[in-house]
C-alpha cells in the first residue's frame, strides 16, 4: 500500500513521525514523506531526531508569510507531487495549514485522506486560530478519521461522520514523547539551581496583546513570592511575543528566557519541571505522561479530556487566576499530588500501531484493530 504522509511544522512532524516509522517497519506499506517546510528550522530538527528523510521537500516557507501565502503554496506544490506519485491514501495530521491544504490537494485528485488526530473541537472557530477551522475543514474532506480519544470520536459522530470510518487510536504524540524522553539524559535539560521549576510556553495568536501581558505579569508575581522557583520559558520567535516577554521578564530574578528548544531538550526539561503553564496544544498531552500538572493559559481547550481526568486545568488568561492556580499547586501538596497522579487520558504509546492496522482494515479489508480506551 502506497501511503503519502504530509507534514510541515514541528508539532505535526513530531506527531506523524511515529506513524512514518511504524509504516516503514512493515513491508506491506510504502510510505512517501512530503515535507512542506511551513516551518523550516524547527521542522529540520525533528526530522533529524526521528531519522526521517523527506522524499519531497517543498520549501514553502518565506519571510513574513501569511496564512494565504502558505495555503496557496502548499495546495499547489502538494498537488503537483500527488499527481506524480498517486498514493492510495494521503495522511495528514491535526490542525495545521499544511494539513488542510494538503487534504484539499488530495481531494482534487480524488485520493482518500486519512486524518490523524481527528475530531478535536472547541465551541468557536476563532480559538485557537486558525487551528480550529483547519481541523474542521480537514475533517470535512477526510474519508478516514483516526480519533485520539472517545470524546473526539463523539465529536465526529455528531458531525455525521460514518462510524465505520472512525478508529480511536490514542494520540501519536504520546508515542513520540515517551520514546524521546526514555532516551534523553536529565543533564540535557535547561539548567536551573532552585528546588522547583515552572516550564512556561505561550505563543497563540489569540493571546497576543493584553492576554500575553497578563501572563507575563502573573509569572513575575509568582517568582516574587516563591524564591525557590525558577521560570523556564522558551520564547517563540514571533516579534510581538519576544517584545512582550522580554519587556516584562528580562532581568527578573530566576526568569530564564531561552530560545526555542530542540525536542530532546524539551522532553528532558519537562521531566525536571514541577508544573507546566502553557497555551500550547501538544504540551497538554505530553506533560501528563511524566506526571506533570498542566495549567492551560487559554479561554477554551479542544482537549477537555485532561480536565475530566484531572491532568490539566483551564485557567484562562486573567492575571489573578493564573497567580492563584500556580500558587495553589506550589503551596498545597495535596492539590499538587491530585493532578500529578491523575492518569493521562490521551494515549498509551500504541497509537501508531493502531493507525497502521487501521489502514489495512480500511483499505485492505483486514480485521479492525483494538481501539484505545482511557483508564
Amino acid at each position: 500500500m502506497v501511503v503519502a504522509a504530509v507534514f510541515g511544522t514541528r508539532p505535526d512532524a513530531v506527531k506523524i513521525a511515529p506513524v512514518v516509522a511504524q509504516l516503514g517497519r512493515d513491508e506491506r506499506f510504502r510510505c512517501i514523506t512530503i515535507a512542506t517546510a511551513q516551518h523550516r528550522e524547527m521542522l529540520d530538527e525533528v526530522l533529524e531526531l526521528f531519522a526521517i528523510t523527506s522524499e519531497y521537500d517543498l520549501g514553502v516557507m518565506t519571510e513574513g508569510q501569511s496564512l494565504t501565502d502558505v495555503t496557496t503554496r502548499v495546495l499547489e506544490r502538494v498537488g503537483t507531487v500527488l499527481a506524480d506519485v498517486r498514493p492510495e491514501i494521503v495522511l495528514v495530521h491535526g490542525d495545521t495549514t499544511t494539513s488542510t491544504a494538503a487534504a484539499l490537494a488530495a481531494y482534487y485528485r480524488k485520493i482518500p485522506v486519512g486524518h490523524v488526530e481527528a475530531g478535536l473541537r472547541t465551541d468557536t472557530i476563532y480559538e485557537p486560530f486558525p487551528e480550529e477551522m483547519n481541523r474542521r475543514l480537514t475533517g470535512a474532506i477526510a474519508t478516514y478519521h483516526f480519533a485520539p480519544t472517545p470524546l473526539a470520536r463523539a465529536n465526529l459522530l455528531r458531525e455525521g461522520k460514518d462510524p465505520a470510518n472512525i478508529l480511536v487510536t490514542g494520540n501519536t504524540v504520546i508515542d513520540a514523547f515517551a520514546q524521546t524522553h526514555a532516551n534523553v539524559n536529565p543533564k540535557e535539560a535547561v539548567p536551573f539551581e532552585t528546588a522547583r521549576m515552572i516550564f512556561a510556553e505561550a505563543h497563540r495568536r489569540e493571546n497576543l496583546g493584553e492576554p500575553l501581558e497578563a501572563i507575563c505579569r502573573a509569572f513575575r508575581r509568582v517568582l516574587e513570592t516563591h524564591d525557590d522557583v525558577t521560570l523556564v520559558w522558551p520564547v517563540h520567535p514571533n516579534p510581538p511575543i519576544v517584545e512582550a516577554v522580554r519587556r516584562n521578564l528580562d532581568g527578573v530574578s530566576r526568569a530564564k528566557l531561552v530560545a526555542p528548544l530542540g525536542y530532546r531538550t524539551l522532553a528532558a526539561t519537562i521531566g525536571q519541571a514541577t508544573l507546566v503553564a502553557t497555551d500550547s496544544g501538544g504540551l497538554q498531552e505530553e506533560a501528563p505522561t511524566l506526571g506533570k500538572p498542566v495549567l492551560v493559559l487559554r479561554r477554551v481547550t479542544e482537549r477537555p479530556e485532561g480536565m475530566h481526568a484531572g491532568t490539566l486545568r483551564l485557567v484562562g488568561v486573567e492575571e489573578e487566576a493564573i497567580v492563584a492556580n500556580i500558587s495553589e499547586l506550589l503551596d498545597d501538596a495535596t492539590a499538587y499530588q491530585k493532578m500529578a497522579k491523575a492518569v493521562n487520558p490521551y494515549g498509551d504509546g500504541q497509537a501508531s500501531r493502531r493507525i497502521a492496522a487501521g489502514l489495512l482494515s480500511f483499505l485492505r479489508g483486514a480485521d479492525r484493530p483494538d481501539e484505545f480506551s482511557p483508564a
